[in-house]
């Protein structure tokens, strides 16, 4: 599956985050974020489910989640103050707010997409 929001694409078949066209890495826990908020743009997301979806239901801290969330925001061009994509809604979760486009895989490979070459080392 293809999600497009702005100059972001999320391609969750080859597992890429790529902004402008270009591949940029994210730590796997950053990149499950991004794609669960993308996933469930129509809807509140609470911590405790990033906390289920994403790290599997382990105990982790407050500035762990924290942290990813950051990461994610800075990945997508927000940060705390200015939430044009990922929105906190406070004491209840994140939204993700932007437009997205999908495109299912199928449809994506035979618009004519030219697959792009993996990096050597990822």
């Amino acid at each position: 599956m293809l999600y497009r929001f702005g100059e972001y694409e999320l391609d969750t078949d080859r597992h890429e985050f790529r902004v402008g066209g270009q591949v940029r890495d994210l730590g796997p826990q950053v990149f499950y974020l991004i794609r669960h908020l993308v996933e469930n743009h129509d809807r509140l997301v609470s911590r405790d489910e990033l906390i289920a979806i994403d790290w599997k239901g382990r105990i982790v801290s407050e500035s762990t989640i924290d942290a990813r969330i950051h990461a994610a925001r800075k990945a997508v061009g927000d940060d705390g103050r200015r939430q044009t994509r990922i929105k906190t809604v406070p004491r209840r979760g994140y939204r993700f707010t932007a437009e997205v486009q999908v495109v299912h895989s199928n449809d994506h490979r035979a618009a004519g997409m030219v697959a792009r070459p993996r990096r050597c080392g990822h």
